[in-house]
């Protein structure tokens, strides 16, 4: 049995393309995987603080020099990182917004990346600690971005999650889809056939 760990970003619950995606992603792994364990956090519903001075001092103080909102914070922190450590599997869903990530998917990346937790310093360089995990990432893009410099998802999701050990990644693009005439449908089906095929 695998447990996988599903991250929606969108600030919409209606109307979303990620989330689309996201649903037929549950839907065609649980017929195959009935027995997995699937959690989906929400960051539009339960949003994440932004990195802050609590959360570094609850971080990087000893316990007893901690204040209540340091402990809060770290606490918190502690329980997002735990369901990453947990998971076999991870599923970033995530429309583009202003050519890269939404911010409450960097806050939360920001609770996730911790030294000595998910990654270590070595004397060879920084080298991640969540390795033998698969992750897929599924995008929504108004225009047509793939492969382009002004792809700021892409690059920036592959070389955070390598930091962190996860190498095995897969992404999923349902682009066009502000675009008008066919652009939109036959974005988001080639994106939904990606996941058909990887199911």
């Amino acid at each position: 049995m695998s447990n996988v760990l599903i991250i929606e970003s969108s600030a919409r619950q209606q109307g979303s393309f990620s989330r689309q995606l996201t649903r037929q992603f549950i839907s065609q792994w649980q017929a195959a995987r009935p027995a997995d364990q699937v959690t989906v956090r929400d960051l539009a519903l339960n949003p994440v603080p932004h990195l802050d001075a609590n959360l570094l001092g609850g971080w990087m103080k000893p316990e007893a020099q901690r204040s209540a909102d340091e402990q809060a914070s770290l606490k918190r922190s502690d329980e997002l990182t735990d369901e990453v450590l947990g998971a076999d599997v991870l599923v970033l869903a995530a429309p583009m917004y202003n050519f890269a990530i939404p911010s409450t998917l960097k806050a939360w990346l920001d609770h996730v990346l911790r030294a000595g937790v998910t990654f270590k310093y070595t004397e060879t360089g920084p080298q991640g600690l969540l390795t033998g995990k698969k992750a897929y990432v599924l995008t929504a893009r108004g225009g047509l971005y793939a492969g382009s410099t002004s792809d700021h998802q892409e690059p920036y999701l592959r070389q955070v999650l390598a930091f962190i050990g996860i190498h095995d990644v897969t992404f999923i693009h349902a682009e066009g889809l502000n675009l008008g005439g066919d652009f939109q449908e036959k974005g988001l089906n080639q994106a939904k056939a990606r996941l058909t095929a990887i199911a």
